[in-house]
């Protein structure tokens, strides 16, 4: 059973996701606060934690850096709750380290379907899989890491399995509509802006190999070798 740590100062909201989380076979825990969330995260960790961006004492985006500053909490998987939808606030939750976003007002039942795709893909690897290198890239699927010519990287969960997905691929191109079928865990008929976001994160990150993820305009991105 997956525990999720539920992050909203909306009480009916919370409660009303909390209720559907538990009837879909969660078991949940309800923080009103930023500072209550990360002792609830201390006391118990969580598989997930769904995050609103505005709380009444600490920002949404401080507690997500806080969840992933902390050994115990850095693999935590966080979905963003907010009412904002700018481009600029998606990116911002991104940087900080969210797996996901979801706007204000959406469907309780199409967000518990979201919540369990993105445990879906965040099922940690099999023990014993060996790295995958390219390059001054190594992704180490069995420990969850990621190096570029040597040096840890930290990736979110989605990062990880982005790369992943593409590393596995090397020279094929992925569509969007296969990113958010296989990656994302969603059909490839909701619309969604959050694959290019992540592809321009992830690009950052690879630092001296960020050529190496190649857009293809109007079709997708693929991950191409260096040139010998």
């Amino acid at each position: 059973m997956s525990h999720v740590l539920i992050v909203d100062d909306e009480r009916d909201l919370a409660e009303l996701i909390d209720f559907n989380l538990q009837a879909a076979g969660f078991s949940t825990r309800v923080a009103a606060t930023g500072e209550a969330a990360l002792t609830a995260a201390s006391e118990q960790t969580p598989q997930l934690v769904l995050l609103d961006l505005m709380l009444p004492d600490i920002s949404g985006t401080e507690v997500c850096r806080q969840l992933r500053s902390n050994a115990l909490t850095r693999d935590v998987l966080i979905v963003m709750l907010t009412a904002k939808g700018e481009e600029a606030d998606r990116v911002r939750g991104f940087e900080v380290g969210a797996d996901d976003y979801v706007t204000k007002p959406f469907s309780v039942r199409e967000l518990v379907l979201r919540i369990k795709a993105v445990l879906r893909r965040g099922t940690p690897a099999k023990e014993g899989a060996a790295p995958l290198t390219l390059g001054p890239l190594t992704l180490d699927v069995a420990t969850h890491r990621f190096y570029v010519e040597g040096k840890e990287v930290l990736l979110t969960a989605l990062e990880f399995r982005l790369l992943e997905h593409m590393m596995t691929r090397l020279g094929r191109v992925q569509t969007r509509e296969q990113l958010l079928e296989e990656v994302w865990g969603l059909s490839s008929n909701l619309e969604t802006r959050t694959i290019d976001t992540h592809v321009m994160r992830l690009r950052d990150k690879l630092g001296p190999a960020r050529a190496h993820l190649e857009t293809v305009r109007g079709v997708g991105y693929r991950i191409v070798a260096p040139l010998a």
